[in-house]
């Protein structure tokens, strides 16, 4: 996630690069799974992800300067950016459990710090679902949901009453969601309790696709089927020039 904090996107950005990147690979299989071709396919999603979200969005060329394996010339980047609208169908707006937090935050009987600390705390536990393919079951509403309980920590009580969960939220569902992140995410992600919001770092990330870095072995690992995606050789040809590899 380092590119992410470097260029203080917010978190709905990272969510949904990855949420492009899997869409993606749902349906294609890239022919090498770790080499340029899904370099180029995190480039697209992560300025995809930006410009559907941010006031502000980095050049192309500017989202890899970080020693990437590879670099893309900004033509490539965009023609690949048009592949993956096609694939999705254009289709970028997701629904996403980012949207619901703020309304299961404001649930909560009494918030036992401020709501920065518990809407950061939130964030950052969805962005770590990112890393756990069995996530993917559950509705947008239904992690979020399972978040704020998760970050709350200590002492919170699964609210035994329907009127807490709109009409449309699957109570179980969250509770397995709740019980998932419990299982997979609290002790491997340290900011998933209450804290006080981090000073975004000002170093450089190694890798301008960092931010994708934990989808790749859940997307590409579990993608046993699907179309094969290989560019004709035209298009390998033609593009050859705009890679260079570092």
């Amino acid at each position: 996630m380092q590119v992410h904090a470097y260029y203080n996107f917010s978190p709905v950005t990272a969510f949904l690069s990855v949420n492009y990147l899997d869409r993606f690979l749902s349906s294609y299989s890239l022919p090498l799974p770790n080499g340029w071709p899904f370099q180029l396919l995190s480039v697209a999603c992560l300025s995809l992800a930006a410009k559907m979200e941010e006031a502000e969005v980095p050049l192309l060329l500017d989202l890899q300067l970080f020693e990437p394996r590879f670099v893309f010339e900004p033509e490539t980047v965009q023609r690949m950016e048009l592949r993956v609208m096609a694939a999705l169908n254009w289709r970028l707006r997701s629904v996403t459990p980012f949207d619901y937090l703020h309304l299961f935050l404001c649930k909560l009987p009494s918030l036992p710090d401020s709501f920065a600390s518990l809407l950061s705390a939130s964030s950052d536990l969805i962005l770590s679902t990112t890393r756990v393919i069995d996530f993917l079951q559950f509705a947008p509403s239904a992690m979020a949901a399972a978040a704020v309980f998760c970050a709350v920590g200590e002492g919170f009580q699964f609210p035994a009453h329907d009127a807490f969960f709109p009409e449309s939220v699957n109570k179980e569902m969250v509770r397995s969601c709740h019980q998932l992140m419990e299982k997979y995410l609290i002790d491997t992600c340290p900011s998933a309790r209450l804290k006080e919001p981090s000073v975004q770092p000002s170093l450089a990330p190694p890798s301008p696709v960092g931010v994708l870095d934990a989808a790749a072995c859940g997307s590409c690992d579990t993608r046993s089927s699907g179309s094969q995606l290989e560019p004709p050789a035209k298009r390998l040809r033609s593009s050859a020039p705009d890679v260079q590899q570092q």
